[in-house]
């Protein structure tokens, strides 16, 4: 099975992160707002452009640019 990113969640499905594939300051950021691996993620909104996405992390809503989003593997639940 090909790995699957988190932009590739569409409104109301719901993924688990397997890894964090971000270096830096956007990696840091993914840590402190809870999106660590096993943490289930959904997508709430998407914008008409795609970006960002705004998704459901531990309780809260964080919008996530696309391009960020391609850097945290999931697993789609269902899959």
């Amino acid at each position: 099975m090909m790995n699957q990113t988190l932009d590739t969640l569409t409104i109301g499905q719901t993924g688990y992160v397997e890894s964090i594939e971000t270096e830096g300051s956007i990696r840091r950021r993914f840590l402190d707002i809870g999106l660590t691996p096993g943490c289930k993620v959904t997508c709430v909104l998407m914008s008409p452009s795609k970006n960002p996405n705004a998704y459901l992390i531990r309780g809260a809503i964080i919008a996530i640019r696309r391009e960020d989003a391609k850097g945290v593997l999931i697993k789609k639940v269902g899959e």
